[in-house]
């Protein structure tokens, strides 16, 4: 159960929810996690406590699912043990509650305990796997900016003010009363210093200066390559990457030059001449950088893994094995990579790919489970696999969420790593599946003896 669980969440949430989201998806996603949960509530306990770890597992759900507390501490944890997450309270999810009865019934019926425990512990890692997915929220946009006597102050569209007191070095909120309906500043000289000017390039997130008083104008500060490329990503359909606008305000010793950037929120020229990027003070970044082309190359590497594995330990159909697991892995990457087929906008040739995608997914994958266990799959192999899978995802995935909150900055660099660690992890996969095919020839040739 645990491991038809396990598919059934890998399969939903990667390809059927691109593919038809809605509440269907979302509840058939519910209804396998919480098959899957209390077996692995369940490891938490010394002895075998199936009731215990049910009632827990539904005790937790509802919780999660009926109450914003709830919800954002399993956004945490989701977010530490795979990656960023958002989790939603949603009551209507209490529907899928029946399905603790079926898991609870099934987890009866095996006497085997410490065999079930193993089957868990190897599962475990795929069930991290399968439930990684992302949400994002809206986030505000910091539109204008203005001088306010001794203060600063950034308006945000739609939100709450952000106001400075000590020349931006620390912000507060503001009720958002203060009069916002100023004509955007793009361009401002130092007050009793009209030789120093800053304006806003109009096609660019960037400042220029000029220290002439406005007849020449060079570059004061912009956004790197790769800033651009993660804010492109995490905002894909805003058509305004541009600075807004920005204002000077004198200070004793020197200036602050504070500029709204738009989605980007509050960049800062503090006293001493150097910028940065304020972002959001005080808030949370709402929206993820896009990471899907490498998250599907991530799930797609380690879907190979995992049939490379039991392929290795097969005794029997290997050719016909290996056929069904090429026509999976390649219907899990074109699904992954094609639109919604009942998506606005989506062709009909483009829509019956991304759906006979999704069919050789399911046809490969049921194939190659039959196919294993009739084959007799060596269980060192298959368990490489699965424990590989998962590692494999990590080692792809990891160095570009890195990249995409500032570390490492270059882009070539995540790339670099992410071959580097992926490369190891499969060389330590290999080594393995030969070290047991080496002891299983030994095994198999030591009834002969020689003459």
């Amino acid at each position: 159960m645990t491991v038809a669980g396990v598919f059934v969440l890998f399969i939903n949430d990667h390809l059927l929810k691109q593919t038809w989201p809605g509440p269907v998806t979302g509840k058939l996603s519910d209804v396998a996690g919480l098959l899957v949960a209390p077996a692995l509530v369940a490891l938490l306990f010394w002895r075998r406590a199936d009731l215990a770890a049910t009632v827990l597992t539904g005790v937790l759900f509802t919780l999660v699912k009926t109450t914003e507390t709830g919800a954002e501490l399993a956004s945490h944890v989701w977010t530490l043990v795979a990656g960023p997450s958002r989790v939603l309270a949603d009551p209507t999810d209490l529907l899928a509650l029946p399905a603790l009865a079926l898991a609870w019934w099934v987890r009866r019926r095996s006497l085997e305990s410490y065999s079930a425990r193993w089957r868990v512990i190897v599962t475990m890692p795929l069930a991290v796997l399968a439930v990684t997915a992302t949400s994002a929220a809206p986030m505000p946009s910091a539109d204008s900016v203005e001088v306010d006597g001794g203060s600063i102050v950034v308006h945000i569209g739609d939100g709450i003010d952000q106001v400075s007191d000590d020349g931006g070095v620390t912000w507060s909120d503001d009720d958002g009363s203060r009069d916002a309906s100023r004509p955007l500043q793009s361009a401002a000289c130092v007050p009793m210093q009209a030789t120093r000017c800053y304006r806003v390039m109009p096609d660019r997130i960037a400042v220029e200066q000029s220290d002439d008083g406005g007849k020449t104008w060079g570059p004061s500060w912009a956004l790197t390559a790769d800033d651009r490329e993660r804010l492109a990503r995490r905002y894909p359909s805003w058509a305004r990457q541009h600075s807004m606008a920005l204002a000077v305000q004198p200070r004793p010793g020197g200036h602050v030059v504070v500029v709204a950037n738009g989605l980007d929120g509050i960049v800062v020229r503090d006293m001493s001449g150097e910028w940065r990027r304020v972002g959001w003070p005080g808030s949370p970044e709402f929206s993820e950088v896009d990471l899907s082309p490498e998250s599907n190359v991530a799930i797609f590497l380690a879907v190979c893994m995992l049939f490379g594995g039991a392929a290795a330990g097969l005794q029997r159909y290997q050719r016909a094995y290996i056929g069904f697991a090429a026509a999976a892995g390649l219907g899990l990457f074109t699904a992954l990579n094609s639109p919604a087929p009942l998506a606005v906008g989506v062709s009909m040739e483009t829509a019956l790919l991304s759906l006979l995608g999704v069919l050789a997914t399911v046809v490969g994958t049921v194939v190659c489970l039959v196919l294993a266990v009739a084959g007799r799959a060596r269980p060192t192999p298959a368990a490489v696999g699965v424990l590989a899978a998962p590692l494999v995802y990590v080692t792809v995935y990891t160095p570009f969420y890195g990249w995409s909150v500032g570390t490492p900055g270059p882009y070539w660099v995540a790339v670099a790593l992410a071959v580097l660690l992926t490369g190891l992890a499969v060389l330590g996969g290999a080594v393995l599946i030969r070290y047991d095919a080496r002891r299983a020839y030994l095994d198999g040739s030591s009834t002969s003896r020689p003459t």
